[in-house]
């Protein structure tokens, strides 16, 4: 099979988080020899599992779980270099008192959840029981301690004055460690890049161009989001400069730390190599 007849599955998260990367994409230049499925993160990191899914966006978590399979672009991922604004812990008390409490944690991610595992139990030294939950704030703050949002979910609830404590969690890993967060990297599934790598290599450098258009000017993104989720210009301002979509030498510092932490905790079952494209 040539790359005409090839067809990429390219895995799309609707959060406006990974907007940049999407939103200048040429999808009609690439026509049927792109599909693009969209999920919320957690659905699409099985896919890529599962094979149903090329590339694309997945849990920073999910690659460590299934590093065998994949290669990481380059220059792609949604990162923070401190204040990630979009994964959020609600609590009533300080961490450090309520460390051995009860959390409720979304159901919709990987990567946040194991994040605030090694939180709360590498940085404050706790014992917590954790609880899925769909993401719901006020009724997963009935019965827990803490409640995990992260997304579009995350950012409506951050605007309402709940009266809860709100910790950023890309900022709580930031005071720790002094590093940067990656929250999603972008995957490909190995066999796939040896199947087809001059089309591979063509995708990945559209997604890259729409990241630095989308980022250079970023008015257009910006109303979009104020109409489609709310909030201000300014806000959304502030929240797309506040996200780094590199993936460079400071982004596999603070992942490589982050798997570190998570085998170190059993949460992964064996250390986790960076494998490039």
């Amino acid at each position: 099979m040539n790359n005409q007849q090839a067809q990429i599955r390219v895995g799309r998260i609707n959060y406006s988080n990974v907007w940049p990367i999407f939103y200048y994409f040429p999808f009609s230049e690439f026509g049927s020899s792109v599909q693009f499925i969209e999920q919320v993160p957690s659905t699409l990191n099985r896919a890529m599992a599962a094979g149903e899914i090329d590339m694309g966006p997945i849990s920073s978590f999910a690659y460590g779980e299934n590093f065998d399979s994949y290669v990481l672009c380059p220059q792609l991922s949604v990162s923070a270099k401190n204040e990630v604004n979009s994964i959020l812990l609600f609590h009533r008390e300080p961490l450090e008192t309520i460390k051995d409490g009860n959390f409720a944690l979304t159901s919709a991610s990987a990567t946040s959840v194991n994040l605030c595992k090694i939180i709360l139990q590498k940085f404050y030294g706790g014992n917590p029981t954790y609880t899925t939950a769909a993401p719901n704030l006020e009724e997963m703050m009935k019965d827990h301690d803490g409640a995990l949002l992260i997304g579009d979910d995350a950012i409506r609830a951050s605007w309402v004055d709940t009266g809860y404590r709100v910790t950023d969690l890309g900022q709580e890993w930031k005071k720790w460690t002094g590093t940067g967060m990656t929250f999603a990297v972008w995957a490909i599934r190995e066999a796939v890049v040896r199947q087809y790598p001059e089309l591979i290599e063509r995708i990945r450098q559209a997604f890259v161009e729409s990241k630095i258009k989308s980022l250079a000017d970023p008015m257009a993104m910006v109303h979009d989001a104020q109409t489609k989720i709310g909030g201000t210009e300014s806000y959304w301002l502030h929240y797309f400069g506040d996200l780094c979509y590199d993936f460079g030498s400071e982004q596999w510092e603070g992942l490589s730390l982050y798997y570190r932490y998570a085998w170190e905790l059993g949460l992964l079952s064996k250390p986790v190599p960076l494998k490039l494209l």
